[in-house]
Parts: C-alpha cells; sequence; structure tokens
C-alpha cells in the first residue's frame, strides 16, 4: 500500500521554478510573489453586477424620494455606455442606515445603498433620499462610485445640492478644492426632486475624484 501520509512542508518556501514550464522563464521567476495587479473593466462587467431593483434605493412613490441623474462621458467627450455607478446616502437626518436589504428592495425601507449600469446613451439614473448632513459643519452630499472601461480602479466622488448654497459654503471638501472645479461636485437640480450629476472621467471640466479613505 502507498505512504499516503503528506509531506513535512513546514518552513518550506514556495519555488516558482518548481512547476511544469517554469524552465523555460527560469530567470523570470525569482524573488516574492505579488499580488495580481488590476486589470481594466471588460465587456462581461455589466452583465455580472446589475441587479433587479438596484437603483431603487428609495421607491419612487415615497414623498421624500428624490432623482439624481446624470451622463457618464469619456476623455472626448462622448457617452461611456457600459459604466456602473454605485451611490450611498445618510438619511434626511444624517444618519446612516443600518437596514438589510440593498439586494431585496423594501419599498417602504432605506438601506442606503444603490447601483446602476448605465444605457446606451450614458444616461443613469437613482432614486433615494436627499441626505441631511452628516455632521456639524458638513454639507449634505451622496457618495458615488464608477466603475468603467479603462479605469484600473474605480473612482470615488461626491454629489453635493445645489440648493445648499450655505452649506456648500463651509463644507470642509468643497472649501479645500480649487473653486473653478467645485462645481463638478454640484449636482444640479431640473426639476422638482430631481438633480444632475454629470460625470466626466477626463478631459474639460474633469470631475473631481477623491483618494478612498479622505476625511474632509
Amino acid at each position: 500500500m502507498p505512504d499516503l501520509t503528506p509531506p513535512d512542508s513546514a518552513g518550506e518556501a514556495f519555488d516558482a521554478n518548481d512547476r511544469p514550464g517554469a524552465h523555460a522563464h527560469a530567470g523570470d521567476h525569482t524573488g516574492a510573489v505579488g499580488q495580481t495587479p488590476s486589470q481594466t473593466v471588460g465587456p462581461f462587467y455589466g452583465y455580472a453586477l446589475p441587479y433587479p431593483g438596484g437603483p431603487d434605493v428609495r421607491a419612487a412613490w415615497q414623498p421624500d424620494a428624490i432623482r439624481l441623474h446624470g451622463v457618464v462621458y469619456d476623455g472626448a467627450g462622448d457617452p461611456i455606455p457600459d459604466a456602473i455607478l454605485e451611490v450611498w446616502g445618510a438619511d434626511a437626518a444624517g444618519r446612516a442606515s443600518i437596514e438589510r436589504g440593498s439586494f431585496q428592495r423594501d419599498q417602504h425601507g432605506f438601506t442606503g445603498f444603490g447601483r446602476a449600469a448605465v444605457d446606451r446613451d450614458g444616461h443613469y439614473s437613482f432614486t433615494t433620499i436627499k441626505p441631511g448632513a452628516s455632521r456639524s459643519g458638513s454639507a449634505p452630499y451622496l457618495l458615488v462610485t464608477v466603475f468603467a472601461r479603462g479605469v484600473l480602479h474605480h473612482l470615488f466622488t461626491r454629489a453635493y445640492f445645489d440648493d445648499e448654497p450655505g452649506a456648500n459654503a463651509t463644507d470642509p471638501l468643497l472649501s479645500s478644492i480649487d473653486p473653478e472645479r467645485r462645481s463638478t461636485l454640484v449636482a444640479a437640480s431640473d426639476a422638482p426632486a430631481s438633480y444632475r450629476f454629470d460625470i466626466r472621467l477626463q478631459g474639460d471640466d474633469e470631475t473631481v475624484f477623491l483618494d478612498f479613505g479622505t476625511e474632509v
């Protein structure tokens, strides 16, 4: 009967050359094994992440529901037809939601999180609640994340509201941005309870994007 006892591998280092075909590039497999690098978004991406009810953070029939919508543009100014956006926002009192159900919507609830794919014209739309300020001295805003072709790491930004001029003027993050670029973070009222927030990945009027973990 063969000995099925596994070999003692304690302390054994990984040897990248000890595998079939490794001799073909023997000089290329030295040093520590690193993390797999990020890869650009493929055409499969938009079919995997959207889900029914994803954009409906708040049911549209609720009296406190608002619409946030816009178009995602590339560096040439053309709409991107396969981007995906996520939003997160506090409730009207500025409190983070602790409700579950972002992937199985309750028409009477509010989880604060939503995900939407753009259409063929690059347009997206969410229904949510206009958040309150999450802390003293800050303006109300929604967190926005953008996934798109050619973007190795998803992008983070904020959508403030143009009908909050007093709060926007004293918000720590907005105040730290070049005045000529602040408007790229402000959603414009375009109808009752509706705000337009276009996103430009590059070029003229490029949206201001934030480092993950920005604490301002």
